[in-house]
């Protein structure tokens, strides 16, 4: 048995997919970036008149994505301390990866108590974002 996670609190998803799922005391969130829940939009983009990207802000995005995975568990009944791995997706690994390690040691200033993590660059992503969070918590067993 699992259970489909769904908020208003998080952007909609891009696909025919819940935001989160759990399984037993295992909670899967699907990708998630910065994007705003309330208009779409995505914090430090700049778009010229013809609606092309034309630079954007990775700690903007970044305290953005964070902010969207903590509405996701939030919404799931978890919190930060139930996250164990985490796998990121930069668009730029060159020029963003410093500034997301900075951001990542704001949210998560002790590596001992850190979840696990792995960083990926990649190509693109499905909308003109720079980062996409995948993460998996551990929850206490459903009485």
């Amino acid at each position: 048995m699992s259970e489909v996670i769904r908020t208003d609190s998080a952007p909609r998803a891009v696909g025919s997919y819940p935001h989160a799922r759990r399984v037993g005391n295992l909670l899967f969130l699907s990708g998630i970036g910065p994007r705003d829940a309330r208009d779409n939009s995505i914090p430090g983009n700049v778009l010229d008149a013809a609606g092309t990207l034309v630079s954007y802000d990775i700690v903007a995005q970044c305290h953005s994505v964070f902010a969207n995975v903590k509405a996701v568990l939030t919404a799931s009944g978890a919190n930060w301390a139930d996250l164990v791995d985490v796998t990121v997706y930069l668009t730029d690994m060159a020029n963003d990866f410093k500034a997301y390690n900075a951001v990542w040691a704001d949210y998560f200033p002790d590596a001992a108590t850190a979840p696990c993590r792995t960083t990926l660059g990649i190509t693109a992503l499905p909308t003109p974002i720079a980062i996409e969070l995948k993460c998996l918590a551990v929850l206490p067993p459903v009485a």
